[in-house]
């Protein structure tokens, strides 16, 4: 199988390029892959905890979702091992709807045989990604005053997993 394409030609934001053509059909991308995360909500989602720390983003780029599945998955695991099922509830705010797209261009010998070049350059689709802002929100723990620190090390452990770097805000909530 195929390795991914490095997230660095993906991490800017632009503006998503929209095909536009006089035939129907052709005007949009038939096909979008499916997303990598398993769950957007883990743990207790009825208790009502004390307080919420979260993960915000420092300047505007892309995530990919096997990142968001590979943060979650080192948070949670962290968490139910030292508070078991019961004791957080963990949240990822954000959905990656913008879907991916690329453009295989062959090299080396004989590669014009079976590559286009840039005719018909829209790309096929290779992956989902959530759009993040400066200062959005991606990743929420809730936990009791016992915790906070066990829920910040499960936080940081998320953020070594995602690019860019990120803040941790603890706010206390009302009960």
């Amino acid at each position: 199988m195929a390795r991914i394409r490095k997230f660095v030609a993906y991490r800017r934001i632009e503006r998503p390029y929209t095909k536009t053509s006089k035939f129907k059909k052709k005007s949009y991308i038939r096909i979008t892959p499916n997303i990598n995360v398993v769950r957007f909500d883990g743990g207790n989602l009825k208790k009502k905890f004390q307080y919420t720390i979260s993960l915000s983003a420092k300047s505007d780029l892309q995530i990919r979702d096997n990142a968001l599945e590979s943060a979650r998955q080192t948070s949670t695991k962290l968490l139910e091992a030292n508070l078991g099922p019961t004791g957080f509830h963990i949240k990822i705010k954000v959905y990656p709807f913008h879907v991916l797209r690329e453009n295989p261009l062959a090299a080396g010998a004989g590669a014009d045989r079976f590559s286009t070049g840039m005719q018909r350059a829209f790309g096929k689709p290779i992956g989902n990604a959530a759009r993040i802002t400066k200062g959005q929100t991606v990743f929420e723990v809730s936990v009791d005053k016992a915790n906070i620190d066990l829920a910040k090390k499960a936080i940081e452990r998320a953020s070594k997993k995602l690019p860019c770097s990120y803040s941790i805000q603890i706010a206390e909530n009302k009960l």
